[in-house]
């Protein structure tokens, strides 16, 4: 009886904010436990709101920003600029390799208007960037960790292939044939 007390007490005191940051934790559980390395180890790292300081962001992003309808899509901002906007609508899928490389690939609809590819990004929080990225769009299902290698659309007519491999050292290049090598370090989970 007391233990349900104290259960109810916490539970009444968790703010929504972080209630919402717990629920997606939930999430990232479903998706990524036992499919991916490094997971154990980013669990006890809580979750932020943004990673990003209002300082850090280029004030003419900042004021295209406010003036769109964030709520419809993704931004690929690189040095405080706007490199893509990837609508909502557009995304078809997003795909993570299963070692710890941090790299993070957000499929595109080939359909699509105006859109220039497959995005390929190397994110430092790759649980909590896929984690909030497949909550936005209110599809958990579209997130699919890869072993091995991944095929990407670049524009109508042309593909490109991404190998994942493990090696001594963290590297990411191009090799002979044209395909991105991305090399990571074998982590214990």
């Amino acid at each position: 009886m007391c233990t349900r007390n104290l259960v109810r007490k916490y539970c009444r005191g968790i703010s929504a904010e972080r209630k919402a940051l717990m629920q997606q934790k939930v999430v990232t559980s479903a998706v990524f436990r036992g499919k991916k390395a490094g997971y154990a180890e980013s669990l006890n790292q809580p979750f932020a709101d943004s990673r990003i300081d209002e300082g850090d962001i280029n004030p003419k992003v900042l004021q295209l920003l406010s003036n769109e309808k964030i709520q419809k899509a993704a931004y690929v901002v690189e040095l405080a600029k706007i490199k893509q906007k990837i609508e909502y609508s557009a995304l078809k899928g997003i795909s993570t390799s299963s070692l710890s490389d941090g790299i993070v690939v957000i499929h595109v609809s080939p359909e699509a208007n105006r859109q220039k590819g497959d995005a390929i990004l190397q994110c430092e929080h790759v649980f909590e960037a896929v984690t909030k990225l497949a909550m936005l769009v209110k599809k958990e299902n579209i997130v699919h960790v890869i072993q091995g290698s991944l095929q990407f659309y670049i524009s109508p007519g042309r593909e490109g292939t991404i190998v994942f491999d493990t090696g001594p050292e963290e590297q990411v290049y191009k090799d002979k044939n044209g395909q991105l090598t991305v090399v990571s370090v074998r982590t214990k989970s």
